[in-house]
């Protein structure tokens, strides 16, 4: 049996970093049902604690998430969950997601990013292979690459 799997960042700032990877990739956050979110808090299902508004709608606090904006409401789509954390990050990641610039000069790709708060870290090359390490707005290393 073949199983499904989300890629999850913790994260301090869900919402935030959501919106920046969506921009980045070309992805969209996906929509938030504000109308469930306060039946649960009138149900006592949920607090307004667990609850924020986030570019003027009700959201839940501890999360966000992203996906092609052809796969959203699919049970099946690619996602990327952001979830708070208490902790700031303080090591480098054991995995990190390569951007495939395909066909954008990554010079450029680097520029845009940096200018949008991304971090640089370093370039390599392998071959005809090239790549920028980065860093997003909260720290989390990728890659852009050829």
């Amino acid at each position: 049996m073949a199983y499904r799997i989300q890629t999850v960042v913790d994260c301090t700032d869900p919402h935030t970093l959501a919106d920046w990877w969506a921009e980045t990739l070309g992805w969209v956050v996906e929509p938030s049902d504000p109308d469930f979110i306060r039946r649960m808090v009138d149900e006592g299902r949920a607090t307004e604690e667990d609850t924020t508004v986030h570019n003027g709608v009700l959201v839940w606090r501890i999360g966000a998430a992203i996906t092609p904006e052809d796969q959203v409401g699919s049970p099946t789509r690619t996602r990327v969950l952001f979830q708070v954390v208490p902790e700031p990050k303080t090591v480098k990641n054991r995995v990190h997601w390569d951007v495939h610039a395909d066909g954008t000069d990554i010079d450029e790709l680097r520029t845009q990013l940096e200018g949008r708060g991304a971090t640089y870290v370093a370039s390599h090359d392998q071959g005809p292979y090239g790549w920028h390490v980065m860093q997003d707005p909260e720290g989390n290393e990728f890659c852009i690459t050829t």
